[in-house]
């Protein structure tokens, strides 16, 4: 019989108990271990039952238990010292505290997915993965993040397979009273709630849950509430559901409701109020408009509540191509604001002019949140070096006249939450090495040091624990497998044969993602007769173990995973490699270090930075993938191996795929697998080894999500703070009406002579050039432009490569006709093919950089044939 009605029946703890329910609802036991040993000693058992997940364990272990753990002083002994190390984690000073000057009171960190753990399933892949370990390390490190997202009643999904290897989709239901989150409450005890105005007098209410992510809350936004009608309360239904309404309300639930749940969780804990505003990816752009809004009601008008918005905020994008980022028809925005909807002080062609892709190759009638994330962000930033210039040329329409190089955009390479990604074996071997504090240290902040130490290890010490690894993982993978299986509908007598599936002593390569059609799943399978060989190699042979969902509306990558299958499913073969079907995060932390290879090859430079070989590296993986995202930045041939890539343009995609195929295969057989079967003196792979200990102890430190944070705090977070302190009111009117005076004025900008100390094409290196350039400045001053040199060498079309720029200073007064003489000496200090121009930007004490309004004057061709601009 189905019930008509659920509700969640709390167990009751016996008083010395308490602290349980304390510990269960601070998911920093999903990396804690000394809190995860406390909860699997409750019981066995029912912590295997319950996969790890306190808050199930808590609500399903017989109350016999419990009232004998009431009376077990070893076990009240340990709860002690577990509680009290939570407090002091909680309450004590850590790196940030440490900091000199005035670091950010608080950040806000928006993002539409969290991946924490597998017990609070509210992410799909990279995104959200990266915005969990981003919040962990902040926890870590000190730092006062606060973070913002949606709590989705159906996550994502589960996924299985068909019998023929047909992706299927499931949708169970989360109970939010089931999962270690706790409803903000207003003083009097009411439900705290947030409301959205929509079209045609409709509201969209949402109240707010706190997941406490270490020392960082997580405040998620929930629609399903019985104030909203039906199609309200599905706003949070699933994560990237749903058509473009659908997704246009979740993102301003996100975006202006998290604003206004962040002001409500201040004003209710007295947590500082954010100096910075951090818009992980497009889908919270909208954020920024809410601020807007509050300024307004402050007495600011449009433009300088936008400079005031914009000091403070941060944007970050993890996509390399146009087509990943969320676009809505500007109708459709219209619609949802303005003075019968939401934001009703803002005018609607203001909004709507903040993401419209008004440049040349965008497409005037879409509503782009990646370009709105853009301009109201005032610092941005890609996630690798790669993808840093990948954007800058992908953005470039909005800074038009500056080299892609020169825009605004800078890269903050990701990293992972080793605590949460290393293997507690890989942490036993490096507390044993270096003591339990410094490894801690080592995993949450990260420096070399700590991490030279590897070199100390004996090499049987680690060839022992990669095959325990590997083993753990074989068993893993065989329990798995066969409840695929079944599911697909074998029955017990078919599977005999799982038993046999992998073995301890075999190379085994991992390769997990998210499905989409770059990342290549079945490039492995171009040619399958040598694949076959590979797996079959009687001196040689690789396993191989794959995993991946694809979206539910994606076709093309469900075919990817069904080829892949049907491969998989081959008698001959299906010892040796395997599909398993609902990667999640809880798979993910079994499948890392278990692989001895970490397997990447997406189409250069398609993937923004990737992680999942980070993790892999900090179990002592080894990498072979493409160089891109940060293995491109990062490559060492002591990590792994680099699969070569035919990225020309004009390279057929089949043709590339085959060419690129081949180069896997050809590694494959002739290093990887030599180097991890042959063997020296000891007995043992030396190489390998040799490879895992400085995999560990040259590339650990870099992939650190502590490392990662520390960047953000450095360059991005503190700046941001700082430029907001100073954006007052009167300085935000200010910043506004100078730059619309410098719009105004820019067209009477003009570069009209260039003269230069040296006649000749050539020059010493070492010497210095003279340079004296007129300008006109029409309306504006001196102190509202800079006047640069801008030189270095240059290629075979005359164009500057390694540029540097000098500025130049005026002389004297200005001309009769208004005209300014800058002078500045020029050094040359590179040898070869050399040349400067010359160019006026805006400047002003407020700015982050001078391509911030996207104005440049240079000189005209007349000019620069004038100047001499080239030296050989």
């Amino acid at each position: 019989m189905k019930a008509i009605r659920r509700f969640t029946v709390r167990p009751v703890l016996p008083g010395p108990l308490r602290p349980l329910s304390d510990l269960a609802r601070n998911l920093r036991w999903s990396w804690h271990a000394g809190t995860r040993d406390l909860f699997r000693s409750v019981d066995p058992g029912h912590w295997a039952a319950a996969g790890g997940d306190p808050m199930r364990l808590l609500g399903s272990v017989p109350t016999e238990r419990l009232t004998e753990l009431a009376a077990d002083r070893d076990f009240l002994d340990r709860l002690a010292a577990v509680a009290d190390d939570l407090d002091t984690y909680m309450s004590g000073e850590r790196w940030y505290q440490r900091q000199s000057g005035r670091l950010p009171a608080a950040v806000a960190y928006f993002s539409p997915e969290f991946g924490i753990t597998a017990a609070l399933p509210q992410y799909s892949g990279g995104l959200g993965i990266l915005a969990g370990d981003h919040l962990k390390a902040a926890s870590d490190l000190g730092a006062p993040l606060i973070g913002v997202g949606l709590l989705y009643r159906h996550g994502y999904f589960r996924q299985s397979l068909s019998r023929d290897g047909w992706q299927q989709e499931h949708y169970p239901v989360l109970d939010p009273h089931e999962l270690p989150l706790d409803q903000l409450k207003e003083a009097d005890g009411a439900p705290a709630r947030i409301t959205l105005a929509l079209p045609g007098d409709r509201s969209l209410r949402a109240r707010i849950w706190v997941a406490q992510v270490g020392r960082i809350p997580l405040l998620l936004l929930d629609s399903d509430i019985e104030e909203n009608d039906l199609v309200e309360r599905g706003v949070t239904d699933r994560l990237y559901g749903g058509g473009s309404e659908h997704r246009l309300l979740q993102e301003m639930l996100l975006g202006i409701g998290g604003v206004r749940a962040v002001r409500t969780y201040c004003r209710l804990t007295g947590h500082a109020a954010p100096e910075v505003f951090h818009t992980n990816e497009g889908h919270a752009g909208f954020l920024g408009l809410e601020r807007m809004a509050e300024l307004r009601a402050e007495g600011l008008d449009f433009d300088a509540a936008l400079e005031a918005v914009r000091a403070g905020t941060v944007f970050t994008t993890h996509t390399p191509v146009p087509a990943g980022i969320d676009r809505f028809d500007r109708e459709l925005v219209a619609r949802h604001f303005g003075p019968h909807a939401e934001l009703p002080g803002l005018e609607v062609d203001r909004i709507l002019r903040l993401g419209m892709e008004t440049y040349p190759g965008g497409e005037p009638n879409l509503f782009n949140m990646a370009v709105m994330g853009l301009r109201l962000a005032q610092r941005a930033n890609g996630v690798s070096l790669l993808h840093g210039q990948v954007s800058r040329e992908m953005f470039a329409g909005l800074w038009p006249g500056f080299d892609p190089e020169e825009v605004p955009i800078t890269s903050v390479t990701n990293g992972v939450h080793a605590p949460t990604w290393v293997a507690p074996e890989v942490y036993r071997l490096g507390a044993r090495q270096i003591g339990t504090q410094r490894a801690e240290e080592a995993l949450s902040i990260g420096d070399s040091d700590r991490w030279d130490s590897v070199a100390d290890i004996p090499d049987q010490d680690i060839w022992d624990l990669r095959r325990s690894l590997r083993e753990l993982l074989v068993l893993e993978v065989r329990e798995r497998l066969r409840a695929s299986w079944r599911q697909r509908g074998a029955g017990t007598a078919e599977l005999g044969w799982i038993d046999g599936v992998l073995d301890p002593d075999v190379l085994t390569i991992g390769f997990a993602r998210r499905v989409p059609s770059y990342k290549r799943l079945t490039l492995m399978l171009r040619d399958r007769d040598r694949l076959m060989d590979l797996l079959l190699h009687p001196d040689r042979p690789v396993q191989i173990v794959v995993a991946g969902k694809a979206h539910p509306a994606d076709d093309g990558g469900k075919r990817l995973i069904q080829e892949l299958v049907r491969f998989a499913d081959d008698p001959r073969v299906r010892h040796r490699i395997v599909f398993l079907p609902d990667y999640g995060m809880a798979m993910a932390q079994k499948l890392y270090p278990g692989c001895d290879i970490w397997l990447n090859n997406p189409l250069r430079p398609l993937e923004a930075c990737g992680t999942s070989g980070m993790k892999a590296a900090l179990n002592g993986g080894l990498n072979l993938s493409v160089l891109d995202g940060w293995w491109d930045e990062w490559f060492q041939p002591d990590f792994g191996w680099a699969i070569p890539t035919a990225d020309g343009a004009g390279t057929d995609p089949d043709r590339r795929d085959d060419i690129e195929a081949a180069a896997l295969y050809d590694l494959l057989e002739q290093r990887v697998t030599r180097t991890f079967y042959e063997r020296g003196r000891s007995g043992l792979p030396d190489r390998w080894i040799e490879m895992v200990r400085r995999t560990l102890s040259l590339l650990g430190p870099k992939v650190l999500a502590g490392r990662m944070v520390r960047e953000y705090v450095d360059r991005l977070y503190t700046p941001a703070a700082h430029a907001h302190r100073a954006m007052t009111a009167d300085a935000a009117r200010e910043l506004a009406e100078w730059k619309a005076a410098v719009r105004g004025a820019w067209h009477g900008v003009t570069v009209d002579h260039v003269e230069t100390s040296v006649a000749s094409a050539t020059a010493e290196l070492g010497s210095t050039l003279a340079l004296r350039v007129r300008v006109g400045l029409g309306r504006l001053r001196p102190e509202d432009v800079e006047v640069q040199a801008v030189a270095g060498r240059v290629d075979e079309e005359d164009r500057i490569t390694d540029a540097a720029a000098v500025p130049l200073k005026p002389v004297g007064a200005p001309g009769a006709a208004g005209e300014w003489v800058y002078e500045g000496p020029l050094s040359l200090d590179r040898t070869g093919p050399f040349g400067y121009t010359v160019r006026v930007l805006p400047s002003h004490r407020l700015l982050a950089s001078g391509a911030e309004l996207g104005l440049v004057a240079v000189p005209s061709e007349d000019v620069a044939e004038a100047a001499g601009l080239l030296m050989r």
